[in-house]
């Protein structure tokens, strides 16, 4: 099954993405992967990336989309895969039709996580993670520390991130509206789209999730 993932930040896509590659079993392809991989490797479309970012400017499309063609074309996503932050753009979506097309392959559906923008907002600002160990996150709502402030785990310092404040996130949430959501309309124009409410247990939006890929 060849499958898009997309929605708002603060969805839950990387959870839901990382659950349904493994239910399908497919490779779950994300945008950030791509670009650790790739910088990593120092392969060419990997300096390349590195060279802008080093620069402070932003990593052109056709870098992005060179990288995600070369992993799609990689052995373990012959059968299927789940795109995780790929297409961002208009662009990036019609480039992907042409990849596949050349391929002789097609997308069997976009699933679209519906998440209120007060949701989203409160999601991503009430996040709070360890100073020691990024990995421990806590959420002052839905997941708060014994201690304000303490990480249960190992005792350390909890701090907000500075992309998390509610003014950067609304500023996501713009270029969200602005850049990618119009490929929810492309997508639907061809059939393609699913949308499903991503509030809940990780396991409910997971099950509605596989319930709407089953119509596809």
């Amino acid at each position: 099954m060849r499958i898009v993932l997309v929605g708002p930040p603060g969805a839950g896509k990387g959870t839901q993405a990382h659950v349904l590659a493994k239910t399908l079993s497919i490779p779950h392809i994300s945008t950030g992967d791509l670009f650790r991989a790739n910088i990593s490797q120092s392969t060419q479309l990997g300096l390349e990336a590195k060279a802008y970012m080093d620069a402070g400017k932003l990593v052109p499309d056709e870098i992005t989309i060179g990288m995600a063609k070369d992993r799609m074309s990689q052995p373990d996503a012959a059968k299927g895969f789940l795109l995780d932050g790929f297409p961002r753009n208009l662009g990036q979506a019609k480039a992907l039709d042409e990849i596949l097309a050349d391929a002789g392959i097609a997308l069997d559906g976009v699933l679209d996580l519906e998440v209120p923008e007060d949701e989203v907002v409160r999601r991503i600002a009430g996040r709070r993670l360890c100073r020691n160990d990024g990995s421990h996150v806590f959420h002052v709502d839905y997941n708060p520390p014994a201690q304000p402030g303490v990480c249960d785990e190992c005792g350390g310092e909890l701090y907000q991130r500075t992309d998390d404040t509610e003014e950067k996130v609304r500023v996501r949430l713009e270029e969200y509206h602005s850049k990618t959501e119009p490929i929810i309309g492309y997508y639907a124009d061809q059939g393609l789209l699913v949308t499903i409410p991503a509030l809940g247990k990780v396991s409910e939006v997971t099950e509605r999730a596989i319930e709407a890929l089953r119509g596809k």
